[in-house]
């Protein structure tokens, strides 16, 4: 008999109880066990999971490898997808390998790149891939410089911290007065230049912000398979504009994604964005991790998360190929069960495998507040 696979995603975002769902769900019909770890005790994932615990708090980078090993020698961890601490994990590969784990990331020199977004950019580039204008800024006279030169180029400026995921810290700069009209509605991203720059002068530390262009929809997110012989297995975009979503296999999105994925070795599942510059799409981000929104990738036929499983285990599924593209949807806020209570319970741990879990009718994504979120076709 085949034995179950087990995995563990670490503090890993309320999207991914999907990515779990389709673990369960794999075409192979192996037996898939799910071990999850989180701050937060109320967190969707510890619910969706088999076996769950609450991670320790405050540990540093080094402090958290040492948890990691431990987790994966008493849980029989088979595969570890880890998003916290990624770059102090893949570090220390060897030693996971080791203990009977293999490591579902990027190794240490990509992760690396595309921390720092302005080394990502720069590397980036030098392969020939398109980046929007972009300044490295640390100071009220270096954010001025950049914004008045975007301005005269006839762009709205923004600006994101060089070194984080996803939209956290993004701002658009606007030379509006602050006034009533910031405070109606819903928080926007636009902040008036000179409380940026007043927040500047009282700041106790320094910032370290990357200063670009407002980049236009709309925004196509590459969901790569990457083998560890860095060859792409699979590349698709996930396209939005406004609540407008879809799937392309434009090669204007794909082949500079793949350029990435295979030049800087992008093992397994990473997530390379673009949006429009002018006529042409550039880079925007590059994320060493499953995107939250992979799982919309059933609509084309594909479980991705599992055929990244397999190429950690040394199963390669070959080319992944589309059967077909999913029509355009849009994403709605549903309710997710939680644990009965807070701190979390494990379910009875077994020897035997456990059985693969029936596909259900629908997949239902979850939105980044942690409720579940219906995937509807427009």
């Amino acid at each position: 008999m085949v034995s179950r696979v087990r995995v563990w995603l670490n503090r890993t975002y309320a999207e991914n109880v999907f990515f779990m769902d389709q673990l369960r769900r794999n075409p192979s019909d192996r037996a898939v066990e799910i071990h999850a770890t989180h701050g937060d005790p109320d967190s969707p994932v510890l619910a969706a999971a088999d076996t769950a615990e609450l991670e320790p708090e405050n540990l540093s980078p080094a402090g958290y490898v040492e948890y990691a090993l431990d987790q994966c020698g008493r849980r029989g961890i088979d595969v570890f997808v880890p998003r916290l601490h990624q770059a102090a994990i893949v570090a220390h590969r060897a030693e996971f390998e080791a203990a009977g784990t293999a490591v579902l990331a990027p190794p240490p020199e990509a992760v690396a790149v595309f921390h720092d977004k302005v080394i990502a950019y720069e590397a980036v580039q030098a392969i020939g891939v398109p980046v929007p204008p972009w300044y490295r800024v640390r100071s009220e006279d270096e954010l001025v410089a950049a914004v008045e030169e975007l301005e005269s180029g006839g762009h709205k400026a923004c600006f994101k911290p060089a070194s984080g995921a996803g939209g956290v810290g993004f701002r658009v700069i606007t030379r509006t007065p602050f006034s009533l009209m910031h405070l109606s509605g819903f928080p926007s991203p636009y902040v008036p230049l000179d409380l940026v720059l007043e927040a500047l002068r009282q700041a106790e530390e320094a910032v370290d912000w990357l200063v670009m262009p407002r980049l236009e929809q709309p925004e196509v997110s590459v969901d790569c398979l990457t083998g560890p012989d860095s060859r792409v297995r699979l590349a698709v975009g996930r396209t939005k504009n406004g609540r407008r979503r879809g799937f392309t296999l434009h090669e204007q999105w794909l082949d500079p994604a793949r350029r990435i994925a295979e030049g800087f070795g992008l093992h397994y599942l990473s997530n390379i964005q673009f949006r429009m510059f002018g006529d042409r799409p550039v880079l925007m981000d590059v994320n060493t991790r499953p995107a939250g929104g992979l799982h919309q990738l059933s609509l084309c036929g594909v479980n991705a998360p599992w055929a990244a499983v397999q190429l950690a285990l040394g199963e390669d599924p070959g080319e992944v190929v589309l059967p077909f593209l999913g029509q355009d949807y849009t994403v709605v806020s549903g309710p997710r069960p939680l644990r009965p209570v807070s701190l979390p319970q494990q379910r009875p741990e077994t020897t035997e495998p456990l059985p693969a879990v029936p596909a259900p009718p629908s997949a239902e994504p979850v939105d980044s507040f942690g409720a579940a979120a219906q995937v509807l076709p427009l």
